[in-house]
């Protein structure tokens, strides 16, 4: 689900010389402070942007990510603006992104994508072949997730490897539909849209094991065909295999996922432990975009690759 964030920021002229003003609650009490400092070169508008930056930069608080993003964004304005105005107030509201938004579309922008409109339709229109069926993804397993898992197999002998003994793609990274029929560049690029680079880890079996509980916890990620896995309602692993067989603790196995997931994030921490990483230096969507042109026609299926019990 996409969603827009709309705000409304009210600009009041200043009466006074203040950089900026804030509310601190004290107890039951509010005190005011007022900064009052005079912003005369752009240099010194940068330094005290710079410094702002860096306090917030500090923190890891993830639950204000957006509201830190959006001072960083405010605060450049409400330096080159210090000495005539102020922000008196905004508010926000969440606007859902449908298809109903494109039934009285704007004119003005419209015109102003129109110049551009040429140049980027030139890079998402081309053909690169079709697909059987229409493929979404979602947990704990599904007809893109899966075909994608299998793609980053292919992908990560690119360089001459041999083929990994498991793919894996994280659902969150697939961030649309693959459509049924003729398939264009632009709708790989909206599935992929990120510059996620394709490598190929070598793990302990043990830390494998520890893996699929990563997968586990999270209710499923994309996997190739080689995995079977089983898990709990409550995200525990009761068992997995890799080509069929269970994991051996001791041997080295290797996963061709994207670098995103090689460096721990989304909960794919076990990943971090790989003794070796092969960088196969190829974007996650030209891989994607390849793979259709070279088989023409793609195809998934739901397999029980993971099935929750």
């Amino acid at each position: 689900m996409l969603f827009s964030y709309k705000i409304v920021l009210s600009i009041a002229r200043r009466h006074n010389r203040s950089l900026f003003s804030c509310q601190r609650p004290t107890g039951k009490r509010v005190q005011r402070y007022d900064k009052k400092l005079k912003v005369e070169s752009l240099e010194l508008k940068v330094l005290i942007f710079s410094v702002f930056f860096r306090t917030f930069v500090r923190q890891n608080n993830e639950k204000m990510l957006r509201i830190k993003t959006f001072l960083l964004l405010l605060f450049p304005l409400a330096c080159l603006q210090a000495q005539e105005y102020k922000v008196h107030s905004f508010c926000w509201e969440r606007v859902e992104v449908t298809p109903e938004l494109d039934a009285t579309p704007s004119a003005e922008a419209a015109a102003i994508v129109a110049p551009y409109k040429t140049s980027v339709d030139s890079l998402m229109v081309p053909v690169l072949g079709l697909s059987r069926i229409a493929m979404n993804a979602k947990r704990p397993e599904s007809l893109l997730s899966n075909w994608a898992a299998d793609v980053m197999i292919e992908g990560g002998t690119a360089t001459g490897l041999e083929p990994a003994d498991m793919g894996l793609v994280n659902i969150g990274g697939l961030r649309n539909n693959m459509p049924e029929g003729i398939v264009r560049r632009g709708d790989v690029m909206l599935i992929s849209p990120f510059e996620n680079y394709i490598v190929v880890l070598e793990m302990k079996g043990s830390d494998l094991l520890e893996l699929m509980r990563n997968i586990a916890a999270v209710k499923g990620e994309g996997v190739s065909s080689s995995v079977r896995m089983e898990i709990s309602s409550d995200g525990k692993l009761l068992s997995c295999t890799i080509g069929g067989k269970e994991i051996d603790p001791h041997r080295i196995y290797t996963v061709a996922t994207i670098d995103y997931l090689a460096e721990g994030n989304d909960k794919m921490f076990a990943l971090k432990k790989a003794v070796k990483r092969h960088d196969i230096g190829i974007l996650a969507r030209d891989i994607m975009m390849e793979y259709i042109i070279k088989h023409r026609v793609i195809d998934s299926k739901i397999e029980g690759r993971i099935t929750i019990k």
